[in-house]
């Protein structure tokens, strides 16, 4: 395959070219939503390769992020053609007009012409007055592309909370009333929100211990808004902690991060994320602490503390999706996202940090140490027949089947989070390990399974003495 130049593909010999490829990502940004640049070819197309390390791409990576203002967060891969190394950087941005190394350009056809002081001045009153953001423009998607489901679950909580003042009648009728329509095509906002097919993704990951070394479970959500907002709560749902906490009349679960925080927490990283970037929002479970990450610059001039404590009012990167997500609920006032997050970890001894970071906010929520609740003579004494159990039946179970019976003899009331720690095993092998337990009719689950304790059966015919 032959590359050409154009207003959003530039062609690069060498990385030697690299100040001169920054220059030229900036121009087509200033014009255009996305483009690319290829190092290791030829102006003709012809690719002439190039030595590709990762001490390359990092370099290449970094100059992008380093030289380019506002910041853009390139992708950065070794792409084989016709046989030889090359490199391909893709970036994207919203945010014109893009300086390089202190000036501005612009893309026409395959050449980068550097902007004069009155062309820079009209860009920069077209940004301060929100012309043309990344959600107001049109996307590729059409009407049949839209999730009806969605949008119909959207207009019956907007009626619910009296934020919604009509019916469904209709995907068009709906996005037409929510301003998401032009020209029979969806803008990218109502991608976000409706479409299954989106650029929208969340990583999401349990790692063994306080560092990134070491991961028990990994995964990655994609499709609506909504839909991944309910997969990332429920991921972290089901990898924190909860304990039982008994009233006059009943029991309650309660987790040891309050679910309103964390509910808001990821509502906020997706409806203030810059979706012009590449990189996905990211759910990290440590063994000490929950981060919640999405990309994009804080609003300029301000600090979290200035929302948290002061009266500044709510700046949206994406008013679109805020107001669907205001009707919808899922966003009680405006803002009063980090506030809220605040209040309730105050009011539940749980500590949050804010972070503002180069490219993009981290919120962190720390967890207190696990305590393993002290044993009663009748436990021990179960334990230690819990025990000849295991020894009776070793050689019909799996070496991981005879260590969860072990730590459960330990502690009746583990986690899958911290068994799989311990065993050093994903949360996955770990769930299918106590089901074989289960089907053996030898483990069962007592109570709910947030708050709740395992049990050991007895096997037919009792234990041996």
């Amino acid at each position: 395959m032959r590359y050409r130049e154009s207003e959003i593909v530039e062609l690069k010999r060498s990385t030697a070219e690299l100040k001169e490829a920054v220059i030229s990502a900036a121009a087509i940004l200033n014009k255009h939503p996305a483009g690319r640049v290829l190092f290791g070819v030829r102006n003709d197309g012809a690719p002439t390769g190039q030595t590709v390390s990762e001490h390359t791409l990092r370099d290449v990576a970094r100059a992008f992020a380093e030289h380019i203002e506002p910041r853009v967060y390139p992708q950065v891969r070794r792409l084989r053609i016709e046989g030889k190394d090359c490199v391909e950087v893709r970036f994207a941005g919203s945010d014109a007009p893009y300086l390089a190394y202190g000036r501005a350009y612009m893309r026409v056809a395959d050449e980068d012409r550097q902007l004069s002081a009155r062309e820079l001045e009209r860009m920069f009153l077209r940004r301060a007055r929100g012309a043309s953001p990344w959600e107001a423009q049109p996307s590729d998607k059409t009407l049949r592309d839209a999730d009806a489901a969605t949008v119909r679950r959207l207009v019956k909580k907007g009626r619910l909370s009296g934020r919604l003042d009509f019916a469904f009648s209709g995907i068009k009728s709906t996005l037409t009333k929510l301003k998401l329509l032009r020209g029979g095509r969806l803008l990218r906002a109502a991608q976000i929100l409706f479409c299954k097919d989106n650029d929208l993704r969340i990583q999401a990951a349990v790692f063994a211990g306080t560092d990134k070394d070491t991961f028990l479970d990994l995964k990655q959500f994609g499709g609506t808004l909504f839909s991944v907002l309910e997969a990332a709560e429920t991921y972290v749902k089901e990898h924190i902690d909860w304990r039982v906490r008994f009233g006059r009349l009943e029991r309650e679960e309660v987790p040891e991060i309050p679910l309103n925080a964390l509910r808001e927490a990821l509502v906020n990283s997706l409806c203030h994320r810059d979706y012009a970037a590449l990189k996905s929002n990211e759910v990290a479970v440590f063994k000490d602490r929950v981060e919640i990450y999405n990309p994009g610059e804080f609003p300029e001039g301000f600090t979290p503390e200035d929302f948290i404590h002061g009266e500044e009012h709510s700046v949206l990167r994406n008013p679109r999706i805020a107001r669907v997500l205001f009707r919808s609920r899922d966003v009680e006032e405006w803002g009063s996202g980090l506030k809220r997050i605040s209040k309730e970890c105050a009011q539940n001894g749980v500590r949050v940090e804010f972070k503002v970071l180069k490219s993009g906010f981290l919120v962190t929520f720390h967890r207190a140490p696990t305590e393993r609740p002290a044993r009663s003579a009748a436990q021990k004494a179960a334990a230690r027949a819990g025990k000849r159990l295991g020894e009776k039946l070793g050689e019909k179970l799996g070496e991981n089947q005879r260590r969860i019976l072990d730590l459960i003899l330990e502690d009746r009331h583990a986690t899958i989070r911290s068994l799989s720690e311990q065993l050093k095993i994903s949360t996955t092998a770990t769930e299918k390990n106590l089901a074989g337990l289960k089907n053996k009719g030898l483990l069962r689950r007592a109570g709910p399974d947030k708050g709740g304790h395992w049990e050991i059966i007895d096997p037919p015919g009792g234990l041996p003495a």
